[in-house]
């Protein structure tokens, strides 16, 4: 990946696609300070890292799930670097077994493409189909990486001000879990 440098601290001024400059509007409609970087969609861990160190934040693995029947989706945030087993989830959810939800759920409900998952889609979750489940790990940091909707961007917020300003207003009341 090519040498990333800038940090920005506001919104894209340049073309973006409006999934991605709706989370900004939100941002900033909810007075919460981000920081932000542009690079190329990630390929590699080597690739997370070094997006990792210019914002100064892990980005965290945003997973789109579903029970075997697909009536069920689920949105599981988790530490980066933290694996999982589905059957323990699953257990600790009380849901049938998990797997990864296709790109045709994706792209209905949290209106994404495989790559740019995050928190954020839950902006465009209007029916509150999925259910966000979110590692208790995530908690105890002060800040919280994520995509802002799109591959190729990545945010740094408070991860107060992601369980006290975003997710409410929203409406979306996450489960808790531990991996």
């Amino acid at each position: 990946m090519e040498n990333i440098q800038a940090v920005y601290s506001s919104k894209p001024t340049d073309d973006r696609l409006p999934v991605e400059l709706a989370v900004y509007d939100m941002l900033e409609a909810l007075g919460i300070e981000y920081t932000r970087t542009d690079h190329p969609a990630a390929q590699t861990m080597e690739d997370c890292i070094a997006i990792d160190n210019v914002l100064g934040v892990e980005l965290c693995k945003n997973l789109f799930l579903c029970n075997r029947q697909k009536t069920d989706f689920y949105l599981l945030l988790m530490p980066a670097g933290k694996g999982f087993r589905t059957k323990d989830l699953s257990h600790q959810i009380n849901t049938a077994r998990l797997s990864f939800a296709d790109e045709t759920a994706m792209k209905e409900l949290l209106g994404l493409t495989p790559g740019s998952v995050s928190v954020m889609g839950l902006m465009n979750d209007s029916e509150h189909r999925v259910k966000l489940l979110i590692d208790k790990d995530l908690l105890s940091a002060e800040y919280f990486g994520c995509h802002p909707c799109i591959n190729t961007s990545s945010l740094k917020i408070r991860t107060s001000d992601l369980m006290e300003k975003i997710l409410p207003h929203l409406g979306f009341e996450p489960a808790f879990v531990e991996l």
